[in-house]
């Protein structure tokens, strides 16, 4: 390889792209190449930067906690699909700004509050003294790709933000005007009549002719044409299908019972009590002390140290191997000084509850479940290998399903969505079988495809039914013709009801009008917005003009059942004093809230503005591993936002 590479530094090919390198080094400059003075940034806030590893990292953080909320991972193509990169990208921004903004007004918090805040963090607390652990500290900031500065740098911003967001919203409350009004608006009460208008007032709409029935089903051809179908060839693999299995071989059985039985068993534990002890002689003070039936939490208090008590643990759960020997060694009761790799230690069994080994009768159920599960497995295995053998050489997915010693289902006519003609689910369809029949063409076949533990599958798609109209039946002709007569009976109810209102608005008396038509007018009265969704009498779509319209207003709404509702707003009165001084007083805390949230939102926008941040998405999805969206990309996707 050295002697291709001599060679080609001769050729001219060699010369043309030094020759340009010198001139890029004469244009760009030599020195950011060797000074090192490329700035990998992905947000710039003021003096400070993100940079691609650290937007990487937070990325991550937050798709795991998606992940963990949902229950199952997201490939990163969906993620930012979804617009999470933009997301983190949005919140760091923000953040980076309103640090910067406040590191350039002087609110900077000391170094000694820092790491006294720090200390309070219990995920760095040692889990035996119950105390901040610098060791711990500094290995969980490594294993999450954090640096001590990093860290402590990030704590500060968040110190700061406390203290400064404490401060804008410190002694703010929303006026009381705000919420009295919000008061009034929820327990104003309104007094609705109306009355109905019904398809018995509209007279009898005929059955459609043959053109209105042809022009109908066009006109809504999208909702009634019907999806594409597939005919399907499936042949599955899976461990219920394989048939009879061998018996239970116990020389197999005794072996895995030999591995397994430790972890099938209860081990004996203890229940301890540990004191440390600053010598050998005040070890064995402690021991005296102890054995003499003093209790241990008091001891400890009078030689001010704490007590370690382990409840019922295992010996393999002591962190000290001497102390877990003569633990264990021990009976209920006993004191013993220990010198361990902790120093001298005074420890005192105060229980023991024996272990319990399980028998090989009471496993065997369990045991041969696995030994079976096993050997449906392996005789899945034997199956598949046999089709893929098969079909690789030039097999077609019947042939090779009857070498594997496998049936072949046809399945369908079935949609995209697993359903059959009727509409029904299709039994013994999987999502990830019916996504992979539809990505093949008419004819083709899948290679096996896993489906689920020691479970696979192959698809052949033996017919393709493209999406069509459907046959314009008998049955199919009635349910078009009542659907088209309900519409049309509707346009008559709608035309009637505005009749009947306009004659309302212009001053006729609503029971008049209703009377004209031989229907009669009801009446609520007291509504109010807190109340009416308990009103069963009333439509929403009534509901929703009732509290829309002002005082006098005549409106037409759809009523309950197949009918039109013409009502008038009677009248608005305002709600009880008492309960609106009530909701006046709870309400204001809540809308104080808001007003916090508002003032915060407010305060980091201002020093977004203040800082002119700049954040570069092409380089954030580069550290993502992603290529950067093209200007039509950008184009296409901003038109369809």
């Amino acid at each position: 390889m050295l002697a291709a590479i001599r060679t080609f530094a001769k050729s001219w090919v060699a010369a043309v792209l030094i020759g340009l390198l010198i001139v890029s080094f004469a244009v760009f400059g030599i020195n950011d190449v060797f000074t090192g003075s490329f700035k990998d940034w992905v947000i710039q806030a003021g003096g400070r930067t993100v940079s691609s590893v650290e937007f990487r990292r937070e990325f991550d953080a937050q798709k795991r906690r998606i992940e963990q909320q949902q229950g199952q991972p997201i490939p990163l193509e969906l993620a930012v699909e979804r617009g999470l990169d933009r997301q983190v990208l949005q919140v760091m921004a923000d953040r980076e700004a309103f640090a910067a903004f406040l590191q350039k007004v002087g609110l900077y918090p000391s170094d000694k509050l820092v790491v006294d805040e720090i200390a309070k963090i219990p995920a760095f607390f040692d889990p035996v003294s119950g105390r901040f652990d610098k060791t711990a500290y500094q290995r969980q900031l490594a294993e999450a790709n954090f640096t001590t500065e990093q860290f402590e740098q990030m704590a500060r911003d968040d110190i700061a933000a406390q203290m400064a967001l404490t401060g804008v919203v410190a002694g703010a409350r929303a006026p009381r005007a705000m919420s009295a009004l919000n008061a009034l608006y929820g327990l104003e009460n309104r007094d609705l009549a109306w009355f109905s208008v019904t398809p018995a007032m509209v007279g009898t709409v005929a059955p459609p002719t043959e053109a209105q029935l042809q022009a109908f089903m066009k006109e809504n051809a999208q909702q009634l044409t019907r999806p594409e179908f597939r005919v399907l060839q499936v042949v599955r693999f899976t461990p219920d299908a394989v048939g009879a299995l061998p018996p239970v071989d116990p020389a197999e059985l005794q072996k895995r019972y030999e591995f397994r039985k430790d972890t099938y068993s209860t081990p004996e534990t203890r229940t301890v009590v540990q004191i440390p002890a600053k010598d050998q002689a005040a070890a064995q003070s402690i021991a005296g002390r102890l054995q003499a039936g003093e209790d241990p939490q008091a001891v400890a208090r009078a030689l001010k140290v704490d007590a370690i008590s382990y409840d019922n643990r295992p010996k393999t759960a002591f962190p000290d191997r001497a102390i877990a020997d003569a633990v264990f060694r021990l009976g209920a009761g006993q004191v013993a000084p220990v010198q361990s790799g902790l120093g001298w230690q005074v420890v005192k069994v105060v229980g023991v509850t024996p272990g319990r080994e399980i028998t090989l009768e009471e496993a065997r159920p369990v045991l041969e479940a696995e030994i079976r599960k096993d050997q449906a497995a392996e005789k899945v295995l034997a199956q598949t290998t046999a089709y893929e053998e098969a079909h690789t050489a030039g097999g077609s997915l019947a042939e090779s399903a009857a070498k594997a010693g496998v049936p072949v289902v046809t399945v369908g006519p079935v949609t995209q969505g697993g359903r059959d003609e009727q509409n029904q689910p299709v039994a013994g369809l999987t999502q990830k079988l019916v996504e992979a029949a539809f990505a093949l063409p008419s004819g083709g076949e899948s290679e096996l495809v896993e489906d689920g533990e020691n479970s696979y599958f192959a698809v052949r798609v033996e017919r393709i039914v493209p999406p069509a109209l459907p046959p314009l039946d008998a049955a199919l002709r009635a349910e078009l013709s009542r659907v088209w007569v309900g519409r049309e009976t509707l346009k008559r109810m709608e035309t009637r009801a505005t009749a009947l209102s306009e004659r309302v608005r212009k001053g006729e008396a609503i029971d008049a009008v209703a009377g004209s038509v031989g229907a009669k007018v009801v009446r609520v009265a007291g509504l109010s917005r807190q109340t009416a969704g308990q009103v069963q009498t009333v439509s929403r779509d009534v509901l929703g003009q009732a509290f829309t319209v002002k005082p006098g207003e005549t409106f037409t709404a759809r009523d309950l059942q197949f009918a039109m509702a013409v009502g008038k707003l009677e009248a608005v009165r305002p709600g009880d004093p008492a309960l609106t001084a009530q909701i006046t007083a709870f309400g204001r805390d809540q809308m104080s809230a808001e007003l916090f949230k508002e003032l915060e939102e407010s305060a980091r926008l201002g020093a977004r503005a203040a800082m002119k941040v700049k954040a570069n998405e092409a380089r954030a999805r580069a550290a993502l591993g992603l290529e950067p969206e093209s200007l039509e990309g950008k184009a296409a996707g901003k038109a369809e936002k």
